[in-house]
């Protein structure tokens, strides 16, 4: 954890009653921001909070409350060394790695309207902005082309959850590591997307940002 920050539940202390999105606010348990290490070189992004982080207020939360997209990330952040093994799976411990969501509240019968991510924008481009990661990994398709539009020149119609899983995007100042939802990757796949990553992280990301193409 870097030596500055207090708390990796919501620290940057952003509105825990936000009152912004009027059908969000009658459906959702609670607000859940980020989470994690602010000084992390990687950012991992989903679409929305599953049903354990919408009662825990922690993005991707595990435990008994928590869920498959949950748990199945948790995995792979402790097999590549971001997740301190034996933590608690309702507040993971997270080290050098960011989680949060596209919309900070969750409906649970649908997505999010393309007006609530819109309208909840400023609260991930300021985690962004705060933490500057070297890496993205949006999480799902609606995070990629998001993301995608927002952080780098491909065109969104150029951008495939499934093509690009793993595959390094040269983007604004970031790459982006896009990965297929968890709840819906084979062993196959995740192992894959383990693999590109370690790879990743055990060159000099540092040096190379940027420079990779799709």
């Amino acid at each position: 954890m870097d030596a500055n920050q207090e708390t990796r539940e919501n620290p940057f202390g952003m509105d825990e009653e936000c009152p912004n999105c009027p059908a969000l606010v009658e459906s959702r348990s609670q607000v859940v921001h980020g989470y994690g290490d602010v000084g992390a070189d990687f950012l991992f992004v989903g679409e929305r909070p599953g049903p354990g982080a919408d009662e825990i207020g922690v993005p991707f939360a595990g435990g008994e409350d928590g869920d498959e997209r949950g748990e199945k990330l948790q995995s792979i952040l402790r097999r590549l060394g971001l997740l301190v093994t034996d933590s608690d799976p309702e507040r993971p411990e997270i080290v050098n790695a960011f989680v949060t969501n596209l919309t900070r509240c969750r409906h649970p019968d649908r997505a999010p309207t393309d007006e609530e991510i819109s309208t909840c924008e400023p609260y991930l481009n300021a985690e962004i902005r705060m933490i500057n990661p070297e890496i993205l990994v949006p999480i799902g398709e609606r995070a990629l082309a998001e993301l995608g539009e927002e952080y780098t020149t491909t065109p969104v119609s150029d951008l495939d959850i499934v093509a690009d899983h793993g595959r390094a995007i040269r983007g604004r100042g970031f790459e982006l590591v896009p990965m297929v939802d968890p709840a819906d990757q084979s062993d196959d796949r995740t192992q894959e997307w383990v693999e590109e990553f370690s790879a990743l992280m055990a060159g000099d990301y540092r040096q190379t940002k940027g420079r990779r193409s799709r």
